[in-house]
């Protein structure tokens, strides 16, 4: 072992490691990349995240750069979670610390996921309604701030979050709140590091106005910190929402207080298939219209993904070579709603298989919902590296950019079946390459290049469902304005002045070391 491990090992109660084999171990994540940290430190409390970031702020006042780089479940897709520096694990800050039933507000640790808090909301029948992703950590969540399946009918992780705890870049404790303006000139004028920080951000709020009301306009994704048009709002200052999609560069996210809310007894479940985009689309406007909340539309070809594991289709799909499969869940208290779907039947295509949950076809349905899990399963193989997932495309536009994709997977001789919610406008895409190729680097940034410019053609965004991290900011970062990146460059400069916090990602992200870390044959 290393001097810097021993020494953290004296300093923190949490433990440090620098053997190879743990080294290696989070190296990589769901993305495509493999970048070896120096360092894995395990807290126990904030208490040592405070005296872990302290050491490397110290460093870093030196010339000597330690960056870090916090993981929760590892599961970001753009190599957010992976760091050169000391990669700190959120593990052990698991611990559900307080609960108020009558006021359905809960306050936990930033390492909890998602389906322990849930499971412990559970036996109050409350919950918070998030879709795919109960490994993600609650601090995961936040930083990464995904538009998930049921975002469309509860708004997000954003939406259940009231206040946050954070280390920030000297080791100093912020606790976030909205304050008034007159509240948080008062903070600002504050000689400690938080009120330095309320400080630099109303000035920047002044100075940038005209850059933050356009950006508070615009249909702006995750790529920078677009957030400042919310946390400077109507005269008053929340730091909050800065950290939403800030993928841990702005602060260390320790504590979360979130609002529950009473889980939906159950729904039901609609599922149809179409031949054509066209027909498939006025299905999905009309659903769409009847709030449900989770609303899916899949490439047939994306799915039959799951032949390649042995796996057999479900009936419903098993004869379709091409086409498009629409998913529903509606509450099952709506029934007008479900009798409605059920009287435009005779007005679909013959082709067309539509099934409104019933007890006579749930086997069926059951089945489906097995070939998505496969499916699902398999989108985390090597073969099928997440280049481009989680982009946001507008409802109106969707027919356009599938025309659009036509062309691309001519260009680049690879099928290009898009999946994802009509609800929330969020989809990915997951090509089959080969990562042994020689050229695959640059076939993946050409890619990545070449679909972010058919994303925004059609009026999208690359980073519109999550943030840039390494990987769409091989795009993203051309793409913004002078005066965005100029303004985010500030905002990160107010909270971390010696970039040590994920430095090499949003931002930060240089293209050159992107594509030299890019994983070969599954390593």
């Amino acid at each position: 072992m290393g001097k810097i491990a021993r020494y953290l090992n004296q300093l923190i109660v949490g433990n440090a490691f620098d053997s190879l084999e743990m080294l290696e171990k989070y190296a990589t994540d769901q993305s495509v990349l493999f970048v070896k940290p120096k360092l894995v430190a395990v807290p126990e409390s904030t208490e040592d995240i405070q005296k872990l970031v302290r050491f490397c702020g110290q460093l870093a006042a030196k010339d000597i750069k330690v960056p870090i780089t916090l993981r929760g479940s590892g599961s970001d897709s753009t190599g957010a979670d992976l760091g050169s520096g000391m990669v700190i694990l959120t593990e052990k800050l698991n611990n559900l610390l307080e609960a108020d039933k009558r006021e359905r507000l809960v306050r936990v640790q930033a390492g909890i996921t998602l389906r322990e808090l849930n499971t412990a909301l559970s036996v109050n029948g409350l919950t918070i309604p998030i879709a795919g992703h109960e490994s993600e950590t609650i601090g995961g969540l936040i930083s990464n701030c995904p538009l998930d399946d049921y975002a469309k009918l509860h708004g997000g992780i954003g939406n259940f979050v009231e206040r946050i705890e954070v280390v920030l870049a000297d080791g100093s404790i912020l606790q976030t709140m909205r304050m008034s303006g007159r509240a948080a000139k008062k903070k600002a004028a504050e000689k400690n590091t938080v009120g330095k920080l309320y400080s630099k951000i109303i000035k920047l709020g002044d100075k940038q106005a005209a850059t933050i009301r356009e950006l508070d306009k615009s249909p702006c994704g995750r790529a920078g910190y677009p957030t400042i048009a919310k946390a400077l709002q109507k005269g008053s200052v929340n730091l909050m929402p800065l950290f939403f999609g800030a993928q841990g560069t702005l602060g260390i996210i320790t504590e979360v207080i979130l609002r529950a809310v009473p889980i939906e007894k159950s729904t039901r479940r609609i599922l149809a298939t179409f031949d054509e985009f066209e027909m498939a689309q006025k299905f999905l406007e009309m659903v769409n219209q009847m709030k449900p909340q989770r609303l899916n539309v899949y490439d047939v070809r994306a799915i039959k993904i799951t032949e390649e594991t042995g796996k057999k289709l479900g009936k419903i799909i098993s004869k379709l070579e091409t086409g498009f499969v629409v998913y529903a869940e509606i509450s099952r208290r709506a029934g007008a709603t479900l009798r409605k779907i059920e009287s435009v039947r005779n007005v679909l295509p013959k082709t067309t298989r539509l099934l409104v949950e019933s007890s006579k076809n749930k086997p069926e349905l059951d089945e489906f919902d097995n070939v998505l899990a496969n499916f699902a399963g398999q989108l985390q193989s090597d073969d099928r590296p997440p280049l481009m997932t989680d982009f946001t495309v507008p409802a109106e536009n969707l027919g356009k950019f599938i025309e659009d994709l036509k062309v691309l997977e001519t260009s680049i001789d690879a099928e290009l079946a898009l999946y994802g919610s009509y609800a929330t406008g969020c989809y990915s895409l997951r090509p089959k390459f080969n990562v042994a190729d020689k050229d695959f680097n640059k076939k993946s940034v050409a890619f990545v290049r070449a679909g972010s410019y058919i994303i925004r053609r059609q009026g999208g965004r690359l980073a519109g469902g999550t943030p840039e991290g390494r990987i769409k900011a091989l795009a993203t970062n051309d793409e913004m304005t002078p005066d965005e990146m100029l303004l985010y460059a500030e905002i990160k400069n107010a909270f971390d002045k010696y970039g040590i916090l994920n430095p090499d990602i949003k931002l930060g992200a240089d293209a050159t070391f992107t594509v030299r870390h890019f994983r070969k044959n599954g390593a």
